[in-house]
């Protein structure tokens, strides 16, 4: 894949995953911040962008048959995927994690205030991303599944909120929000290090939310890089077509 620091942050990750690791290792938001191209994202960062993208270059020398391409996927499988897989990994792990989080917090908040600050933004986002995920599931998935229908069909399609870019705008702007509490829970973390006072509940508890965290960035992804743009440009061929 030719690759230049002017290729779209989101669209190179949507090609190819392997992108995201270079990004996450060189802290590039490559899901909420995708829209932006390497070199805009390497000169807000203070990064260089010709090593940047040599790493890219890299990365996808290795490995050649690990990614998987979601983007080839047909609309209505991909958000099954997501509803299925990270949904549900979104409603099992914020269970499992509250009372850990709770538990570390009551035994080592008096010498890490910041865990308290750590157990609000979690409780948070477990409560706003399980509202976000019920709207998507009730509203926007089933209209994208009704389009997919009705394009096999040749059938019309209408939905009571117009167009699909405007469940997606709001869908986006709660995805930006998660980004920007994960940016902040990682900072108080130190990017999910455990101290050396920490005993192996404080351990596995960050451990467990680096990965919440890892499989949320694949979640929003997925939504904003891919199944969205091409369910606004599925939507539009369905309407102009004869």
């Amino acid at each position: 894949m030719e690759i230049t620091k002017n290729d779209m942050i989101g669209e190179l990750v949507a090609k190819d995953y392997r992108a995201a690791t270079v990004f996450k290792k060189n802290g590039i938001d490559f899901c909420c911040q995708g829209n932006r191209s390497i070199s805009d994202a390497c000169n807000e960062s203070g990064i260089d962008a010709e090593q940047l993208v040599s790493n890219l270059k890299e990365a996808f020398t290795q490995n050649n048959n690990s990614a998987t391409d979601y983007s080839s996927w047909p609309l209505d499988l991909l958000a099954d995927y997501i509803e299925k897989k990270h949904h549900r990994y979104v409603e099992t792990k914020t269970q499992e994690i509250l009372p850990f989080l709770e538990k570390i917090i009551r035994v080592h908040g008096g010498r890490h205030p910041e865990l308290e600050q750590v157990g609000v933004l979690f409780k948070e986002s477990a409560g706003e991303l399980a509202q976000h995920m019920k709207k998507e599931e009730l509203i926007l998935f089933p209209y994208i599944r009704k389009m997919v229908q009705a394009e096999m069909n040749k059938t019309n399609v209408n939905a009571s909120f117009g167009s699909v870019k405007n469940p997606i705008a709001a869908m986006m702007h709660e995805h930006d929000t998660e980004g920007e509490r994960f940016r902040t829970i990682a900072s108080l973390t130190h990017n999910y290090t455990p101290p050396e006072d920490g005993c192996n509940t404080y351990r596995v508890t960050l451990a467990m939310l680096k990965e919440f965290e890892d499989d949320l960035h694949l979640h929003i992804h997925l939504e904003n890089n891919i199944l969205f743009p091409k369910s606004i440009t599925f939507e539009k061929n369905l309407i102009t077509t004869p």
